[in-house]
């Protein structure tokens, strides 16, 4: 059986560990009132702040710009404004999933992990659940399941599968290009290639 930890860090090439604080960690938990997963702990601690080929974004607890915290609590936010009652049945995720409401960044909602800057978003469902699931918003109103880590949905986001539904993929050939999201005003994106990856 694939790690698919250890096989996305191999395609993302060593990590950089910037801004890697525990007590970060334990402060977003402990304002959330959940547990994120430790796949996404790993991802975030080892590359966040960062976009992956031009696309997805990852942010991080432990910083003031890109906060990670902060990114949640507004998604999470805006996501709860959504006139639900108004979308047509093929647009609606309690309907589509058997999710009797959403309430999002609440206890048992859907929790905000990552997003594109082509307007989809990943979720975390059923956090204190020994299955969590992903729910994924495709920009457009299509919203998809994945029953799977974190780490799995990126691997297989970052070698060109349907990762938001269909007709949603973002392949890129040859190594993964990563961002490094700048920190202040004065710094400037630092741009980089993961390895070959035979792509």
């Amino acid at each position: 059986m694939t790690d698919y930890l250890t096989a996305t860090m191999a395609m993302l090439g060593p990590a950089q560990h910037r801004y890697t604080d525990p007590a970060a960690w334990d402060r977003l938990h402990a304002q959330l009132g959940v547990r994120l997963p430790t796949d996404y702990q790993t991802l975030v601690d080892a590359y966040a702040p960062i976009r992956l080929n031009s696309h997805l974004s990852l942010h991080h607890p432990a910083t003031d710009r890109w906060n990670l915290g902060y990114w949640i609590r507004e998604t999470a936010h805006a996501w709860s404004e959504v006139p639900w009652d108004e979308l047509d049945p093929d647009e609606d995720p309690r309907l589509l999933f058997g999710l009797p409401e959403l309430s999002f960044g609440a206890r048992n909602g859907p929790w905000p992990m990552a997003s594109t800057d082509r307007g989809e978003t990943l979720f975390l469902v059923a956090a204190h659940s020994t299955t969590p699931w992903l729910l994924v918003e495709d920009g457009g109103g299509g919203w998809a399941r994945y029953d799977m880590s974190f780490a799995e949905w990126l691997y297989r986001y970052l070698i060109g599968e349907d990762m938001a539904g269909p007709h949603t993929a973002a392949f890129y050939p040859g190594p993964v290009q990563l961002l490094r999201l700048p920190m202040t005003a004065d710094e400037r994106p630092e741009p980089w290639s993961g390895p070959d990856r035979g792509m």
